[in-house]
């Protein structure tokens, strides 16, 4: 059985949409210096040139120009103002390798099985109101001996950290994220799948406030 989240910190995808519609104006400025050691970590992971990546939460395209310009992306997100965003980016920086900016539920991808060589989902399973789910469905569209590579905050648990993240946690409705988030959230889900083998997990810069893992489905 996989582990779930604090029941408190549940959220919908309407709850998604509202935050990163707030969020939209003023991501970049907020979040691109911090988070960018994950995304440039992630691309790296995730590079396939002469491949297909998926990438799942796009946002704002933030880490479109870091990947390899023989690497082939599609980019989906549920956020329309995020993508307006993306969108604008892929066209000033002449991103000529981005297939296609969509909008589409992370838990139910419009994608045949076996679609991607990679799927790259930085920041995304602590957004995601059901983040098992979001895995199968990842899973279900990398092709055989491909890769999921994610990049996320793994909640604390103890001390001053937990504390905190367990009071935020009340509030994720209107942040658009669970700051609690357990690693047997992800452990849980890839003991459970015969096909899934954790490649790699290890803490990023900031201060180990992020860790990235990659987990490689059988060929």
């Amino acid at each position: 059985m996989t582990s779930a989240l604090p029941h408190e910190s549940s959220i919908g995808n309407a709850d998604v949409e509202a935050a990163y519609a707030r969020w939209a104006p003023i991501y970049d400025l907020t979040f691109a210096l911090v988070m960018r050691p994950g995304r440039v970590a992630a691309a790296a992971a995730a590079d396939r040139p002469g491949g297909l990546v998926l990438d799942v939460g796009v946002g704002t395209g933030l880490e479109l120009p870091l990947f390899d310009k023989a690497t082939r992306l599609v980019g989906v997100d549920l956020s329309r103002p995020m993508l307006a965003k993306a969108r604008a980016r892929v066209a000033s920086k002449s991103l000529s390798q981005v297939e296609g900016l969509l909008v589409m539920d992370a838990m139910h991808l419009a994608f045949p099985d076996a679609s991607f060589d990679a799927v790259v989902a930085p920041y995304v399973l602590t957004v995601v109101p059901d983040p098992q789910a979001s895995l199968d469905e990842w899973a279900r569209v990398v092709k055989p001996g491909g890769e999921i590579v994610l990049v996320n905050h793994v909640g604390a648990e103890r001390g001053v950290i937990a504390a905190m993240e367990a009071w935020l946690g009340r509030r994720s409705a209107s942040l658009g994220w669970h700051p609690q988030f357990p690693w047997a959230v992800i452990g849980d889900w890839i003991a459970s799948r015969p096909d899934m083998t954790l490649a790699e997990r290890r803490p990023l810069a900031p201060f180990g406030l992020f860790t990235l893992t990659r987990i490689a489905k059988a060929r």
